[in-house]
């Protein structure tokens, strides 16, 4: 495949710009030095990723990406920072001017990893065997038997975040709160 023969296709155009969009928000979830801010190009990362999955015809795999790790994990720590009151402000403890070694060290192994993937399996186009993964019937066989249990679950973890939000969240005094915008 040439050059122009990858330009020609709509789908690479997609590709690079989804691919460009996790690059830079992947770099700046390493950089933002606001921690709700990393979360936030957290997720973002993890969308872009979704859409690569979906370009890839993993339509399943792009949709558990999205509940889970954008639904479930990236929530779960805005939860975390919100519940325990952290500091969401910039940190001078963590601007350090060592940025050179780490980046060195990730552009080597973004180099391996690029090479081996080239080396395992060249130019040619990966097709599939004729075999279609059904996601209706994938749904059935997870939620068909198990949808009880499932359901018995989501509601522990719901009773154990509340009783967490509970437990962490006391009302400040007057005397606290004084203290604490004066910090």
């Amino acid at each position: 495949m040439t050059l122009g023969d990858w330009i020609s296709q709509p789908v690479n155009w997609v590709f690079s710009a989804l691919g460009l969009a996790v690059v830079f928000s992947g770099f700046r979830v390493v950089t933002a030095k606001n921690v709700v801010h990393a979360a936030l190009y957290l997720v973002g990362a993890l969308a872009g990723t979704a859409g690569l999955f979906l370009l890839l015809s993993a339509e399943f795999v792009a949709w558990s990406l999205v509940l889970v790790y954008i639904g479930a994990v990236v929530v779960l720590f805005l939860f975390g920072i919100m519940i325990t009151r952290a500091p969401t402000g910039l940190d001078p403890a963590l601007d350090t001017n060592r940025k050179l070694v780490p980046g060195v060290l990730a552009a080597a192994v973004f180099a391996l990893m690029t090479w081996a993937a080239f080396d395992a399996f060249g130019v040619e186009q990966i097709t599939s065997a004729g075999v279609a993964t059904d996601n209706a019937l994938l749904g059935e066989s997870l939620l068909g038997r198990f949808v009880i249990p499932f359901e018995v679950v989501s509601f522990v973890l719901l009773g154990a975040l509340i009783g967490g939000i509970t437990i962490a969240r006391r009302d400040l005094t007057p005397v606290e709160e004084e203290e604490r915008a004066a910090v």
